[in-house]
């Protein structure tokens, strides 16, 4: 998705555009099952002040939102130490303040895209509610709320009986829950159906799209960019950006640019309704497993968890347990779980939860990648101040604080043998 929203704003900005996708088709890996939800008040770093006593006890827990499969890996090693520094107060705020503000863009950016193009993917726009299945949960939620009001986000904090009267299906929850904070402005969405549609888009706007092809290096002379060296031999361009989710970092390393994303996995079930009253009517972010349950046409998407386990795509039976647990304790009986489709994906998360959106210290190399949990969320906006950028244009919203320029990391431009 982010490849592809990035390919259709430079177009539309007047650059010729050629996409190197190393699948064989748009949407096949991260973005083929996500959550679908597009929640910009729920746009939070998973680096919280409270997420280190909470990594303890989730290492016990049977359904636990965040699973660590630790190996010999100093990527790994590194990046679970700068999540770790940010776990803090000040950190927090500044961090969702800037995830919120990008979040938020990129919602307009898609309302005026959907407008101008009629493309249709499966959307909703009935809102977010985060469900809390204890008065802690409900409790906590005022740090939250705060950011929200600084920012002029809708909320609403809901008792049990507004819980259900957003979401009527929940009257048929199996388990307890105290209340939940709803976000009424937010959407959902199939991110594999909007990014095929996107793609037809481009193509008319002339982007060419080069599948089964892998951009093995970059090549520079005079401290640029001259070629992508890719499996079917180079690519000259004027400008290169670099989209690659969680691959992003082996690519810009040769280049001396230290960019800090690594695989956090993700798992999903998307289960045919059997039962429209038992059914949400669009997301229910299940706060205690950390799991997005969303309304995608006549299907529940059931996604979520936070797997650090490097380049792995497995399906063990204990992550769709946990994604069952969640979705049949609040809507029971509402689908075909037996028969639901199993996936994961690698999303690619920065320590700090903002992606890296902009130029490098390279003059004709920008990047977007790294947007975690939020791909879906951020995709438009990330795009169109991408877009900006890349054409020296001023953008709509501060963007500073998203280049990788914000780690304090100095490029050294190699030549790369070609």
């Amino acid at each position: 998705m982010i490849g592809v929203t990035s390919a259709y704003y430079l177009a539309k900005a007047g650059h010729s555009v050629t996409v190197v996708e190393r699948l064989s088709g748009p949407a096949l890996d991260t973005s083929f099952a996500n959550a679908g939800q597009i929640s910009p008040g729920y746009a939070s770093p998973w680096a919280a002040p409270d997420v280190p006593r909470k990594a303890l006890k989730w290492l016990f827990m049977r359904h636990a939102p965040l699973i660590l499969r630790p190996k010999a890996d100093l990527a790994m090693i590194t990046w679970l130490v700068q999540l770790l520094t940010n776990c803090t107060n000040a950190a927090y705020a500044v961090n969702k303040q800037r995830m919120v503000r990008l979040a938020t863009y990129s919602r307009e950016q898609l309302e005026l895209l959907r407008l101008a193009t009629g493309i249709r993917y499966d959307e909703r726009t009935r809102g977010t509610l985060q469900l809390f299945r204890t008065q802690y949960q409900l409790d906590a939620v005022a740090k939250d709320v705060e950011v929200l009001k600084r920012g002029g986000v809708l909320f609403e904090v809901l008792d049990k009986a507004g819980c259900i009267a957003a979401e009527p299906g929940l009257a048929n929850a199996a388990d307890p829950f105290v209340g939940g904070l709803r976000l009424p402005g937010d959407e959902t969405g199939d991110c594999f159906k909007f990014t095929h549609a996107l793609v037809q888009l481009a193509k008319a706007e002339g982007i060419n799209f080069r599948y089964d092809e892998t951009v093995e290096s970059l090549a520079t002379a005079g401290g640029r960019i001259e070629a992508a060296l890719t499996s079917q031999g180079l690519l000259t361009a004027d400008a290169f950006v670099v989209a690659l989710g969680s691959y992003s970092p082996s690519l810009v390393a040769p280049l001396g640019i230290r960019l800090p994303i690594y695989p956090v996995k993700g798992y999903s079930l998307t289960a045919k309704i059997v039962d429209e009253d038992r059914a949400p009517v669009s997301t229910v972010l299940d706060e205690s497993y950390k799991v997005a349950i969303t309304r995608l046409g006549n299907r529940i998407r059931v996604g979520g968890m936070a797997e650090v386990s490097g380049f792995t795509c497995d399906l063990p039976v204990a992550r769709r347990r946990t994604l069952e647990r969640s979705v049949d304790s609040l809507f029971p009986q509402a689908s075909a779980l037996a028969d639901a489709q199993f996936w994961s994906g690698l999303r690619p998360m920065t320590p700090d939860g903002t992606p890296t959106v902009g130029a490098t210290s390279v003059p004709n190399l920008f990047l977007n990648a790294g947007h975690g949990t939020l791909g879906w969320t951020m995709a438009c906006g990330s795009a169109r101040v991408l877009a900006d950028i890349v054409g020296g244009v001023e953008p709509e919203i501060e963007v500073r604080d998203l280049g990788v320029s914000r780690y304090g990391y100095t490029a050294r431009t190699v030549n790369v043998g070609r």
